[in-house]
């Protein structure tokens, strides 16, 4: 299901949302003291292109909280309503679960990209 699932996935939405990691990571990364966030954002619009058969492990310390609570300010939650707009959307058929489910799995790491490993 991963091969296909991917597939799939990124030519019927997969594509629009990585594109919106990319946006916020140039959007941060004008900045030089963004470009921290820019990068971060880069990585998650990799997993945002190709979601199916990797999985997001929670976890960092003050730090990733402190940059959580200003990405949530600034650029998070605009992502996350997004993501799970979708999510809602591709649930609304049973082939479409799938989908939704790696929305909802988007929405949640749009909320608290810092300190989250993709493995």
């Amino acid at each position: 299901m991963g091969c296909l699932g991917n597939l799939l996935w990124f030519v019927f939405g997969g594509f629009i949302s990585g594109l919106s990691w990319v946006l916020a990571g140039v959007l941060w990364c004008i900045t030089i003291v963004g470009i921290p966030v820019g990068v971060q954002c880069f990585k998650f619009a990799g997993l945002s292109f190709f979601p199916f058969g990797k999985e997001v492990k929670y976890g960092g310390g003050a730090g990733s909280l402190l940059l959580n609570i200003i990405w949530i300010l600034l650029s998070g939650l605009p992502l996350a309503l997004e993501f799970a707009f979708f999510g809602v959307v591709f649930c609304i058929t049973v082939i479409g679960i799938p989908f939704g489910l790696q929305m909802f799995k988007l929405a949640k790491l749009a909320l608290m990209p810092f300190g989250a490993e993709i493995k």
